[in-house]
C-alpha cells in the first residue's frame, strides 16, 4: 500500500489546544472519517490503523487527541461525569470549525463509541453514520470490574511508565480519569440511551465475544435504540480491541458497510 499523505495539526479550543492528525488519500471526496480513541488513548494508539481506514474506504480520516490525552494540552481540572456528551459540545465542534469538516462518520473505540454516538445525537444534520468498536452503552457490572482490575495493574511506576510513553506528565491524569470516572457512585446508573434514541444515522457496532469490559448487551442496545438502521457484528474469540486483535476483518466489515450506504 502506498503512503497515505498526513499532516498533524492544533485546534485551539478555550479550555487549550487539541493535537489532531488528518490523512488524505488521493481523490477522496466522501464525508471524513473522525476517530474517537478510548479512555486510555491517543491518537499515536491507532498506531497504522487510521492509515488503513483511510485507504480502504477512499475517504479522509481525522483523529485527535481529547484535553488532556496524547499531545493535547493538560486538562484544567477533573473529568465530568457528563463528559461524553460534553466532547460533542466542546472538543468536537472545535476540531470540525477548525479543520472545515461538514458531513462526516463518526468512529468510536471503547468510551470513544459513545461519544461518536453522541456526536451523532448532536449533529443530526450533518451525521452520516456511525461505526462504533468495543462501545458501552450502560455501566454493567462487567465494565465496572474490568477497570477495577486493570487500574490496579497501571498503579507500579513501571507500569505507569506505559502510559507516559503516550500522554507524558499527563498519564496520572488519564488514568485517574478512566478510573474515578467509571467508578464514582454517580455514574453507576448512566445509561447512553437517551443519546442513542436521538440518533438519526446507520450505525454499525461491532464487538468481540471476549472483550473484558462488556458483553453483547452493549452492541445490542447501540442498534437498537437509534432510529436510524443498525447493524450488528459479533466477533468469535475477539477481546476489546477488535481493530488491533483482527484489523482485516474490522477494515473489511467497515468499507464493506460504508460503500452500501446512499
Amino acid at each position: 500500500m502506498p503512503p497515505i499523505p498526513s499532516r498533524d495539526l492544533r485546534v485551539d479550543t478555550p479550555a487549550g489546544t487539541l493535537f489532531a492528525t488528518r490523512w488524505q488519500p488521493p481523490g477522496g471526496s466522501n464525508p471524513p472519517i473522525v476517530l474517537f480513541h478510548d479512555s486510555l488513548g491517543s491518537v499515536a494508539q491507532w498506531r497504522g490503523f487510521p492509515e488503513r481506514l483511510a485507504a480502504a474506504t477512499g475517504r479522509d480520516v481525522v483523529a485527535y487527541d481529547r484535553l488532556g490525552h496524547g499531545r493535547s494540552d493538560p486538562h484544567p481540572s477533573r473529568l465530568r461525569l457528563d463528559f461524553i456528551d460534553d466532547e460533542a459540545r466542546t472538543g468536537f465542534r472545535h476540531v470540525r470549525e477548525a479543520l472545515g469538516i461538514g458531513p462526516f462518520v463518526a468512529f468510536g473505540h471503547s468510551i470513544g463509541g459513545g461519544i461518536a454516538l453522541a456526536c451523532a445525537a448532536a449533529w443530526t444534520r450533518d451525521c452520516r453514520a456511525v461505526v462504533s468498536v468495543s462501545a458501552q452503552a450502560f455501566a454493567e457490572a462487567l465494565t465496572l470490574e474490568g477497570v477495577a482490575r486493570v487500574s490496579a495493574g497501571f498503579r507500579p511506576p513501571e507500569q505507569l511508565a506505559r502510559l507516559a510513553k503516550y500522554h507524558g506528565d499527563k498519564a496520572g491524569w488519564v488514568l485517574d480519569a478512566w478510573v474515578d470516572t467509571w467508578l464514582d457512585p454517580g455514574f453507576a446508573d448512566w445509561t447512553l440511551d437517551d443519546t442513542l434514541q436521538r440518533v438519526q444515522c446507520p450505525v454499525l457496532a461491532i464487538h468481540g465475544t471476549e472483550d473484558e469490559y462488556g458483553s453483547v448487551r452493549h452492541p445490542e442496545r447501540i442498534t437498537t435504540l437509534p432510529q436510524g438502521p443498525g447493524t450488528m457484528r459479533v466477533l468469535p474469540g475477539v477481546g476489546h480491541f477488535p481493530h488491533k486483535e483482527r484489523p482485516d476483518v474490522v477494515l473489511e466489515l467497515v468499507s464493506g458497510w460504508l460503500a452500501m450506504l446512499p
